[in-house]
């Protein structure tokens, strides 16, 4: 029975991860709500890890948000994740935990790196502003599980995943990513019967978007490799796996999607004088194809599905 401590599994990626590990046999799934355990302070984890006997670790906890919330919190963004992620890593070395999966963001990569993006791109330029802050912390993170695995012979892992969706997403106003926030407006502006709505940005920016349900599977995955296998797709060394559909469309392509599914009928206008970010981001996901993982479920098929959810949650979502 292997005793696995899902962090952040209140999150919308931790909670996916749970959901998946359920069904799984001789599992023990460890959790911990803030209330219990507060990640940003060292010697509650370091005390968590000494006394928990854990095998394996998800790092799934994080302080994220969109556009907005990145350009308005950029000091909380980088301190709270450096903190969080510096425990919970540190915490699990101390304590000789065999195998941990921590959770990047493909904002990792330069705002400018060609397309898709590689692993090998990491560092090889300048990053997008609008979330420079969360993404040093996030290649601070997959440098400290490196530097483990260097220095100490550890098996620590990273996944980079795309743009995720999903149960359990950020619904809120202004602090939530791309695919929640239109999902959220189209919804008002259906039952407002509102003529419009506005979408920030030309359009023309392209994503990438991976289903959470997908992402979960993909972590289980990774985690249960052997280190041989991982070794013939990653650096003995390295711990920076790529995970994502291969495939990117536009915020456009976006928005009318997410009005079919909502039944918005109406008008869709882009307010060029919004920032779009990064031009385009689509990973290059060979390397964990080789290992033979995939995506399964496709985009419009995952927005009914969390439009469904959504709609039967509402109650529950805050602001």
């Amino acid at each position: 029975m292997k005793r696995i401590f899902v962090a952040g599994h209140n999150g919308m990626v931790g909670s996916a991860i749970v959901r998946k590990l359920q069904t799984q046999p001789d599992v023990e799934i460890i959790c911990r709500d803030h209330s219990q355990l507060d990640l940003k302070d060292q010697s509650a984890v370091s005390s968590f890890f000494a006394q928990q006997n854990i095998d394996r670790v998800y790092m799934a906890a994080a302080r994220v948000g969109g556009i907005f919330a990145n350009n308005a919190y950029p000091a909380d963004f980088i301190f709270d994740n450096l903190s969080i992620q510096n425990n919970v890593i540190g915490g699990a070395f101390a304590a000789g935990v065999e195998r941990l999966l921590f959770l990047g963001s493909s904002c990792i990569y330069p705002k400018f790196a060609e397309q898709p993006m590689v692993e090998a791109a990491l560092l090889t330029g300048v990053l997008e502003p609008t979330n420079e802050p969360y993404a040093i912390a996030k290649i601070a993170g997959i440098k400290l599980c490196e530097s483990f695995n260097r220095q100490h012979g550890c098996d620590f892992r990273s996944v980079m995943p795309t743009n995720l969706y999903g149960i359990n997403d950020n619904f809120h106003r202004e602090n939530s990513h791309v695919i929640p926030g239109l999902m959220r407006r189209f919804h008002e502006a259906r039952q407002d019967r509102a003529k419009q709505v506005t979408v920030w940005g030309t359009g023309n920016a392209r994503r990438e978007f991976l289903c959470v349900d997908d992402m979960a599977e993909a972590c289980i995955f990774v985690m249960n490799q052997d280190r041989k296998s991982l070794d013939t797709v990653v650096k003995p060394t390295l711990s920076h796996l790529n995970i994502g559909t291969g495939e990117d469309v536009s915020i456009r392509q976006l928005a009318e999607t997410m009005a079919r599914v909502v039944g918005f009928g109406g008008e869709i206008d882009f307010d060029s004088s919004k920032p779009d970010g990064t031009p385009r981001k689509l990973l290059d996901v060979s390397a964990i194809r080789r290992l033979g993982w995939q995506y399964r479920i496709e985009l419009e098929t995952g927005l009914a599905n969390t439009y469904q959810w959504f709609c039967d949650n509402i109650a529950d979502i805050r602001n």
